[in-house]
């Protein structure tokens, strides 16, 4: 084994803190730094929650209001919910004749059913 190198220290610091310039430019690149600081999850969570729309108490005109959901589509969505009871899940929106996969997933993000 070879003796200890002070020049072989710096030159990890070196690298190591290059590799962290790297690994933040690329974070920010994908947008990742503005994910919340663990300590905010709980708190971003309910917020979040009260921001969205719940399909369970939302009129037509609230539900018309969704990216890509016509007047229709969100009275269909009301008829749905009367007839068979609210929704346990946002996905079960899908149900609604009309509503694709692809529409539940423009409006995923910001519908609730609690």
């Amino acid at each position: 084994m070879q003796p200890h190198n002070s020049n072989d220290c710096n030159i990890c610091t070196v690298t190591i803190k290059l590799a962290a310039s790297l690994i933040l430019a690329v974070l920010a690149l994908c947008g990742c730094q503005n994910a919340p600081k663990q300590g905010l999850i709980v708190e971003s969570k309910e917020k979040e929650a009260t921001e969205r729309l719940n399909l369970n108490t939302a009129t037509v005109a609230e539900i018309e209001k969704l990216p890509d959901i016509g007047p229709k589509l969100a009275a269909k969505i009301v008829e749905h919910r009367e007839k068979f009871g609210p929704f346990r899940k946002t996905s079960d929106v899908i149900l609604v004749h009309g509503m694709s996969d692809g529409r539940f997933r423009k409006i995923r993000d910001v519908v609730t059913v609690r």
